[in-house]
């Protein structure tokens, strides 16, 4: 079992940054590529981006390409969504979910029913 908790949602303007955490616990943190996700109001959740399990490899959806950021510490078993150049419609609940990988490698997992954990979610709005 791994739990994860989501914190740094909040108000930013367009334009501006926030930084989002996530915090796991429980199996070993290194074990997992860990997603990122998020659902609009009346929209269906969609992917943001992932990271693998090494740290080294990224994935992202083209709609935040070159704006956000994912990385990791393993050694603190958090994972990290740098959000920059926020624009309104990136307003959504933000979900980190973890997707256990026992070999590895550099398939990046981009559907939600893939991952076996989910954190509660944090609410992140941008005005204009």
């Amino acid at each position: 079992q791994v739990q994860l908790v989501e914190s740094g949602g909040g108000l930013a303007q367009a334009g501006g940054s926030l930084r989002l955490s996530c915090a796991a616990s429980g199996r070993t943190f290194s074990s997992y590529n860990m997603g990122w996700f998020r659902q609009a109001p009346g929209k269906e959740r969609e992917f943001v981006g992932v990271i693998l399990r090494n740290g080294d490899s990224t994935y992202y959806a083209d709609s935040v390409k070159g704006r956000f950021a994912i990385s990791r510490d393993n050694a603190k078993s958090t994972v990290y969504l740098q959000m920059n150049s926020l624009k309104p419609e990136d307003t959504a609940v933000y979900y980190c979910a973890a997707h256990f990988t026992r070999y590895g490698g550099t398939y990046y997992p981009q559907n939600q029913f893939e991952y076996d954990y989910w954190g509660q979610g944090t609410q992140v709005t941008v005005s204009s």
